[in-house]
């Protein structure tokens, strides 16, 4: 079984990124165990605790760890990253020595209500991972503008995004298998 780690960049449990990333993870195929990694429990990270054992903090750490690939489909915020994305991300990549994110594979899908879809937090999160030794999948950049749109009753149900989510996810676990 390959393991998949699934972050959500999005807090909210009625989220746009939400649909998607459920809708990602329903596309695995057989062979393929997708782990949702809960962040909305994190303590901001602080330097100060590298020497402690934080156990939610040890709890991402192993399940980023023992992923193959992780896969995070996020909102913008401001036009930037969201704070528990960000956290995750740098609680990751401490203490000093013990990067988790280092060599790992790492699928980046953002969705907006707005025109950009996402695009300055994709770029900054890929930009964060990269620094980090992360693997990042290039192409295809998923950027969805006016996301909201393609969802009934928080489902996704929308054609053209349902097909084009579909090839992204092939890809993805393809790459994320080899």
């Amino acid at each position: 079984m390959i393991p998949i780690a699934l972050v959500v960049g999005s807090l909210a449990a009625q989220s746009i990124n939400r649909a998607m990333a459920e809708h990602l993870a329903a596309q695995a195929p057989a062979g393929v165990a997708v782990q949702p990694v809960q962040i909305g429990d994190l303590p901001l990270y602080t330097q100060d605790r590298d020497a402690e054992s934080v156990p939610a903090y040890d709890r991402v750490r192993a399940q980023i760890k023992a992923a193959r690939a992780v896969l995070i489909v996020s909102p913008e915020h401001n036009r930037g990253v969201p704070a528990a994305l960000k956290n995750l991300i740098d609680i990751g990549s401490r203490p000093y020595g013990q990067n988790v994110w280092q060599g790992k594979k790492v699928g980046i899908v953002t969705a907006s209500p707005g025109t950009f879809g996402g695009v300055h937090a994709g770029l900054q999160i890929r930009q964060s991972l990269q620094a980090l030794g992360a693997e990042v999948l290039i192409a295809p950049e998923v950027f969805l503008s006016r996301a909201h749109s393609a969802l009934v009753d928080g489902k996704l149900n929308d054609e053209r995004t349902t097909s084009f989510l579909n090839q992204f996810a092939a890809g993805f676990y393809a790459w994320a298998a080899a």
